[in-house]
């Protein structure tokens, strides 16, 4: 084999190498995948010089950043879009501006830059890392929470002003451009290349994916989701826009395409590796020298950046009206520079605005403040305030809600209630107000939406008018009670199926005329209690039989409560089977010949259990 050929085949095989041993470690130490190929890279390349084509490794893996952007657009439909318009322009756009001008300012004032590199480097570094800040969310299960999805808004503007951002590099150039083209046609071409995307998304690539998918040929069909992205990225690179933007518009496009679960799942594996490879790339980039030369200045000026756009998010976060937690949340998660800026520093640079070390500069202080990223992001939780978990939590949004069985509460109860409906093929809607709870169970695939079930519209929402069944599972008995009594008020024919809390809490949910109640320990007790006896060497019969003596005998001591009051039917808490004789009765021969009294004394008082 070759020289040539043998490093075609072992660079690959340092960089899988270096991203199998490093992620696993830097996640297990709790510090991100991410963070893991960065120190990769560093040490394959700068460190031990193996490999020293890092940009041209980076040009490439950039790709990883365009799928990225497809598969979150393929989770926004257009309407989901519009409705965070106003976070996305408006937060967004006010962010890039008045940080991008805050650092410029102290770029210049402190004589690191001419103001044409100030300007550039200023907003550049206003840019946050879309990579990092969606990894660290996805890895929280925090995406669909009401900051994450603040948090995406504001970076998805970002990642559409590295367009008219690297528009601008001609006009402050000190040299001008070879050709100069007219605005109004690069303006026009843009608009175009939109458009016929649009077009394409909607009347052709869903009737090209039909006829792949009849064919039954796998591997077609993956080639067809490359294509799409590739081809869409390439379109409005061609147009003078950025390729993550074609990626993204693609993915928003086939949000609604019946194939767009299929799409992702073939996309992603793409995506995982080229986005390691990318970071990876960036650590091999690094100049060991600029960091050696300018140590202090990097020093002074990463907490810096990071502080002043922590600062400057939480302001306009608050002003948008998040909660504090929220605002602290995304100041921290966001603070960092963007992969976006490694390409305007590098255009920066060749157009002259500064030189190549000054960019080299920039890009340390972009790498280590993704870096220093996860650290910012575990920090939050000392800025937080206790509040009520429901003043923190999600977006209620309940697209697609709406089953044959409507479940209200998912906590332990809940989920095994579930389990029960799910596995005999039925559909079930689940609502629980507690954000955490929301996020676990859908790392499970439970198909649950965050809402307050003591609310009518969130009731409507949730598909209350077509359920069969209502299953109220709460856990407190007053939000029980509540929810109950809404329901009866508002739809009088709901069929309503209770969990109670304790024996008062059935006579209370009775006495409302719920179809269907059980407390919550009755029969996990039963069947403890049947165990023990069974271990205890009596048989299988005999031991159900006892359990469904005590199940009967504790429905008539309910019903002789309903009207005697909670100290009615004491009798029947205890009985003294004798073998061979039937340890159940029919219930009017166990009346019958019951006393009136209770036959021992009850050491513990009123049983309410």
């Amino acid at each position: 084999m070759t020289t040539t050929a043998s490093a075609l085949y072992s660079q690959p095989l340092l960089l899988l190498g270096g991203a199998v041993v490093a992620a696993p470690v830097f996640k297990k130490l709790g510090l991100g995948t991410i963070l893991g190929y960065l120190a990769a890279g560093v040490l394959i390349g700068p460190i031990l010089m193996q490999i020293t084509e890092g940009e041209e490794i980076l040009q490439v893996a950039e790709l990883g950043v365009v799928f990225l952007l497809f598969i979150i657009g393929l989770e926004l439909k257009p309407s989901r879009l519009w409705q965070m318009r106003r976070d996305i322009f408006g937060l967004g756009t006010a962010q890039v501006l008045s940080t991008g001008l805050a650092l410029a300012l102290i770029a210049y004032e402190t004589g690191l830059s001419g103001w044409r590199g100030a300007i550039v480097g200023g907003f550049g570094l206003a840019l946050s890392s879309t990579a990092f800040a969606m990894q660290i969310l996805d890895e929280r299960n925090d995406t669909n929470t009401r900051y994450g999805q603040r948090s995406f808004s504001v970076l998805l503007l970002q990642d559409m002003a590295i367009v008219p951002l690297l528009a601008i590099i001609p006009l402050l150039a000190q040299r001008p451009p070879e050709v100069e083209a007219s605005p109004i046609v690069d303006f026009a071409v843009a608009l175009g290349a939109i458009a016929a995307l649009v077009v394409a998304g909607r009347y052709l690539l869903n009737p090209l994916l039909r006829v792949i998918a009849r064919t039954g040929a796998r591997e077609a069909m993956i080639a067809a989701a490359l294509f799409v992205v590739i081809g869409a990225a390439t379109l409005m690179q061609l147009a003078g826009l950025s390729m993550a933007m074609g990626a993204f518009l693609a993915g928003v496009m086939l949000a609604e395409s019946s194939y767009r679960h299929e799409l992702e799942a073939d996309i992603e594996p793409f995506r995982g590796i080229l986005q390691a490879l990318f970071f990876m790339a960036v650590g091999l980039s690094l100049d060991v020298d600029v960091i050696l030369l300018y140590a202090w200045i990097i020093a002074l000026l990463v907490p810096l950046l990071m502080l002043v756009k922590a600062l400057i998010l939480y302001v306009l976060c608050r002003a948008a009206r998040s909660p504090h937690n929220d605002a602290v949340r995304i100041a921290l998660l966001l603070p960092q520079g963007g992969e976006f800026g490694f390409v305007l520093f590098t255009a920066a640079a060749a157009a002259g605005i500064f030189s190549p070390a000054h960019a080299s500069l920039l890009i340390v202080i972009v790498t280590l403040s993704m870096a220093l990223t996860p650290a910012a992001a575990a920090l939050a939780q000392l800025f937080l305030k206790e509040q009520d978990e429901i003043e923190e939590a999600m977006d209620e949004d309940y697209e697609g809600a709406g089953a044959d069985v409507l479940m209200i509460g998912f906590s332990r109860f809940g989920q095994i209630a579930a389990q029960i409906l799910l596995a005999s093929g039925r559909n079930v809607t689940v609502i629980d107000h507690s954000a955490a709870r929301v996020r676990q169970a859908a790392t499970f695939g439970f198909r649950i939406y965050f809402g307050d079930g003591t609310r009518l519209d969130v009731l409507r929402a949730a598909g209350i008018e077509k359920a069969k069944i209502v299953c109220v599972c709460t856990q407190k008995k007053h939000v029980t009670n509540a929810i109950v009594d809404l329901v009866q008020a508002e739809f009088p024919n709901a069929r309503l199926f209770v969990r109670a809390y304790d024996r008062i809490h059935t006579l209370e949910l009775r006495e409302k005329g719920v179809d269907y109640e059980l407390r919550e320990t009755l029969e996990s007790g039963l069947v403890f209690g049947r165990r023990i006896i069974g271990e205890l060497g009596l048989g299988d019969d005999e031991a159900m039989a006892v359990t469904d003596d005590i199940r009967r005998r504790d429905e008539a001591r309910l019903q002789l409560q309903q009207s005697g009051g909670l100290a009615a039917g004491r009798h029947y808490l205890h009985s003294e089977p004798v073998r061979p004789e039937p340890l159940v009765k029919p219930r009017r021969e166990a009346r019958a010949e019951a006393p009136e009294g209770p036959p021992r004394q009850e050491a513990g008082g009123t049983m309410t259990a």
